[in-house]
């Protein structure tokens, strides 16, 4: 569903689909002048998944009932998006489908640091 959503982003608005970037633009006040666009995107992001939840069973997942760590993760995911100038969904599906090597690279480092961490947390600290 990314990849179908970026490559429409694409066509409608010849632009890179960049999720972070998007959502960065109304946060740091540059994508001021496309608001309207970036605000329905986000809208249009938050709203799909409980519209398609009749059509799937339920999934269980792994998630940690911890709080503290769940806020952690999120800010650090959001820290590391800023740092990395784009998410895995930029990088990965919109950067590697170009070929680009910044997209590439980009990605390869994602999957080791989202690894990485994993292992960390769950083997080393067990706080998932």
């Amino acid at each position: 569903m990314i990849g179908g959503a970026a490559a429409l982003y694409l066509l409608v608005n010849g632009r890179i689909m960049g999720a972070s970037g998007i959502l960065g633009g109304l946060v740091d006040g540059t994508g001021r002048s496309t608001a309207a666009e970036r605000v329905s995107f986000l809208v249009g992001l938050m709203a799909l998944p409980p519209l398609l939840v009749p059509f799937h069973e339920k999934v269980g997942t792994h998630i940690t009932s911890n709080v503290a760590v769940i806020v952690v993760a999120g800010l650090l995911v959001g820290i590391g998006t800023r740092l990395a100038n784009g998410c895995t969904s930029g990088h990965g599906v919109c950067g590697m489908s170009r070929l680009s090597l910044r997209g590439i690279v980009a990605t390869a480092f994602h999957l080791l640091g989202g690894g990485l961490a994993a292992l960390i947390f769950r083997h080393v600290l067990g706080v998932i």
